[in-house]
């Protein structure tokens, strides 16, 4: 059986009750619990910082997924890593040194990953994976939760797939964006084993049998 990691996105969640939100998914079997940082430049919206993880860093022994689609983004690595996150991951599009600022957050403890968006090429990844320890693909443009997947992305996943198997890699080949129980099916068996899932978790009266759900259905592709 392939072995998944259900994130649920605390984008989607009631921020008025965002600890009870935490909770609610590290109870109902998630695996990690992904953070969305956006800076209003790189994305639209701007949504939260460092100060909101250390507040719900107390409320799961889950691995804390932080991404920021953020400019200059080692800049804030530094304080996210000091604030709980387990994994840092940025995107290869904001960051002008790469290697060097993956490096850099392996060295404050936490485990590096690269997020690519739908139109960025997988190739331009390919010289840091040395250094990586999860390739995050966006399979809808990033800034809003609740889009619709990307189909085009799924042939990029199965490059990535190659790419990471070709090179010997063990890092995580992570899909965020749309991901829903009509479509993680197609993402799984394209090679991710890790999912991003916000309005598929926090839109159901149930986590628990979302999450479920989403795992049952990636695992036996």
């Amino acid at each position: 059986m392939k072995k998944v990691h259900i994130a649920p996105s605390i984008l989607s969640a009631d921020f008025a009750n965002l600890e009870q939100e935490i909770r609610a998914i590290d109870e109902g079997g998630c695996d990690w619990v992904h953070v969305d940082v956006m800076d209003g430049t790189f994305v639209p919206p701007i949504t939260i910082g460092d100060n909101i993880l250390k507040a719900i860093r107390p409320h799961s022994k889950k691995l804390m997924d932080v991404h920021l689609m953020v400019e200059h983004p080692e800049t804030q690595v530094e304080a996210f890593a000091a604030a709980g996150a387990d994994m840092i991951t940025i995107h290869q599009e904001t960051c002008v040194h790469l290697e060097r600022t993956l490096q850099f957050i392996r060295s404050l403890g936490c485990k590096a990953g690269v997020s690519l968006c739908p139109s960025t090429p997988v190739h331009t990844i390919k010289n840091v994976l040395h250094c990586t320890d999860l390739v995050l693909l966006m399979s809808v443009n990033p800034g809003y939760g609740g889009q619709s997947y990307i189909h085009a992305v799924t042939d990029k996943i199965k490059e990535a797939r190659a790419m990471l198997d070709a090179a010997g890699s063990s890092a995580y080949l992570h899909v965020d964006g749309g991901v829903s129980p009509k479509t993680i099916e197609e993402v799984s068996s394209a090679g991710a084993d890790s999912f991003v899932a916000g309005s598929a978790v926090y839109n159901t009266p149930d986590y628990a049998a979302a999450i479920a759900e989403l795992r049952s259905l990636a695992e036996k592709v």
